[in-house]
This record gives C-alpha cells, structure tokens and sequence, in this order.
C-alpha cells in the first residue's frame, strides 16, 4: 500500500521558554542572522536546509512554557570537523555536556541549549 506520507521531516518543534533568548542562541549556533523585529510569538521558524525546519515554540500569547529538560538529545546537526565545531562551540560559551567520542565512523560532542535539552553535533 502506497502511503499518502512523505519520506521527509519537514520541521522539528523545539518547546522554548523564552523565545528571543532561544532564537539568538540556535541562529548564533548555525552561523545565521536574524532582525529581532521578526520575532513574534507564538513560533519562530529557522531555516536548516532546503526540505527542513526548526521551529522554536514558546506558545501562544499569556501562556509561558515550562521546557523540560533531556538528558539524550532531541536531534542533531551536522558537521563536517567535529574538532572545528567543538572550538567554535567552546568560543560561543556555550554549555558542552559531553567531550568529543569518536568511532570509526562518527565523531560527536552534545550540548545543552538555553532551555536544558541536549543537542548533539556529530559528524555522522
């Protein structure tokens, strides 16, 4: 049976507390610019590559959310120099939770954004 779904995610939801703080830091992580002017509640959508999103969401006006925090990551983003992310990371004064480990095959470190939730950067 031929599914009526695509083969594709198009947006990952992040649930944010505060949402300019949240924009600055995952546009700040990726190299991107932002006018704080387009930042309007309830979401903020970041372009991360031709098919697929990251919507930050702090919900709907008067209501603030609690984001609960992952010890195991919610995604990841990719790297082709995992020591270069490292260092840039490192630079931006961000949370590191975990060293480089690296495989055979991947290589990865994560971090914790402005909510607590791990992200993980990785080669693979």
């Amino acid at each position: 049976m031929n599914s009526p779904i695509h083969n594709k995610i198009n947006t990952v939801f992040v649930h944010v507390s505060d949402l300019h703080r949240s924009v600055m830091w995952y546009t700040q992580l990726l190299g991107q610019t932002f006018d704080s002017k387009t930042i309007e509640k309830p979401v903020y959508t970041i372009d991360i590559s031709e098919s697929t999103g990251l919507t930050l969401d702090a919900g709907p006006a008067g209501i603030s959310k609690k984001a609960s925090s992952s010890d195991y990551p919610l995604f990841n983003f990719h790297t082709d120099d995992i020591d270069k992310s490292y260092e840039y990371v490192k630079t931006l004064g961000y949370q590191i939770k975990s060293d480089i480990v690296r495989f055979e095959d991947f290589s990865f470190f994560t971090i914790s954004d402005p909510d607590h939730y791990t992200i993980m950067i990785c080669t693979g």
